[in-house]
């Protein structure tokens, strides 16, 4: 994996390529990614979905929490920023959302 590839996106690879490892991350995601190297932080419920041609899921990320001022201006002095991702972020250059 090169230094700036996002996992999902070799997961999601794998699942284009592979449909008994695609069947295996919807049957248990969890362990299937684990078994990738992908960590999956205790106490969190990893749901896989498929979208097809007649089916698009949509997912709402969690709201994000209120920053106080003081952790903004550490963020801003670290130069780092807040960003939410979705698949579009990890397939950005393969093709439109839908």
């Amino acid at each position: 994996m090169g230094a700036h590839e996002n996992p999902m996106q070799r997961i999601i690879a794998k699942c284009w390529e592979d449909e008994a490892f695609k069947a295996r991350l919807l049957a248990d995601p969890a362990a299937t990614l684990e078994a990738e190297g992908v960590e999956v932080p205790e106490g969190v419920t990893i749901n896989v979905v498929e979208d097809t041609a007649q089916v698009h899921n949509l997912v709402i990320p969690a709201q994000p929490g209120r920053l106080e001022d003081a952790a903004l201006d550490a963020i801003a002095a670290a130069g780092g920023g807040v960003a939410a991702c979705t698949a579009d972020c990890w397939l950005s250059g393969m093709g439109n959302l839908w």
